[in-house]
């Protein structure tokens, strides 16, 4: 995954995705907090963990519904 594609769907109009991993392994990012981008990106996991992965390791970034009217969030 290119870093600066990514950086540039966080910055511009956030959705929430979801990243997918070459190892099959999946990471919700449903707020831009959620994410932090440099050499490396780093996400939160589902524990409140943060999670190292290396931009070559990102196979896909899938949209996931937003939440609305303050319903509960699954991560």
């Amino acid at each position: 995954m290119n870093v600066q594609m990514l950086i540039c769907r966080v910055r511009s109009g956030f959705r929430p995705f979801t990243l997918r991993l070459t190892d099959g392994r999946a990471f919700s990012v449903p707020h831009p907090e959620f994410i932090a981008i440099g050499r490396a990106v780093v996400v939160v996991d589902r524990d409140g963990f943060p999670v190292n992965i290396d931009p070559l390791h990102i196979v896909s970034l899938d949209d996931r519904p937003s939440r609305k009217n303050g319903g509960s969030h699954r991560r």
